[in-house]
């Protein structure tokens, strides 16, 4: 994933900062607890494709405290 395309995007529900997900190839927004799928390096920013994250999802990509 690009750093500065990274930086640009927002979570289209929060208007807050995405996480990449590397392993899972998702953009993760905490906030929103929401994870949107990267496709061919594509990020897919539609409410509708994101999924809702676990509690186990968060823990695994959420930043310490």
């Amino acid at each position: 994933m690009d750093r500065k395309l990274l930086e640009l995007l927002v979570c289209p529900v929060t208007k807050t900062n995405l996480i990449y997900d590397e392993p899972n190839q998702e953009l993760v927004s905490i906030a929103a607890r929401l994870a949107y799928p990267v496709r061919q390096g594509i990020p897919i920013m539609l409410c509708d494709e994101a999924r809702v994250m676990s509690d186990n999802d968060m823990e695994r990509v959420a930043p310490p405290k």
